[in-house]
């Protein structure tokens, strides 16, 4: 099992209902996968550094989690077939020991 942290940002004019079914789901396929989650920090709605499909603020989340080497590719396939996730990022933290 190697520990990942995977970040995504959500559109922030959803509903609160359709925000936290989409947390859900993305932390499902990591526990359905045979992962562990660790953390799921929902830092809320935030400025964007740049406008992204015409939207100036976002809703970030950050997860972390220990799962097998091929969950990331399961992950970002979920975050890009979602038309709410308008940018998602899965860090592998164990290559970053220095």
């Amino acid at each position: 099992m190697i520990k990942y942290e995977s970040m995504y940002i959500l559109k922030p004019d959803m509903e609160e209902e359709k925000k936290d079914a989409l947390v859900k789901r993305f932390s499902d396929i990591v526990e359905k996968s045979g992962g562990k989650m660790e953390k799921i920090d929902e830092w809320g709605k935030k400025r964007l550094a740049y406008p992204i499909q015409y939207l100036n603020d976002g809703y970030y989340v950050l997860m972390t989690f220990e799962a097998d080497p091929t969950l990331p590719a399961e992950l970002e396939r979920n975050y890009k077939i979602s038309d709410d996730v308008l940018r998602y990022m899965v860090v592998n933290l164990e290559d970053q020991k220095a």
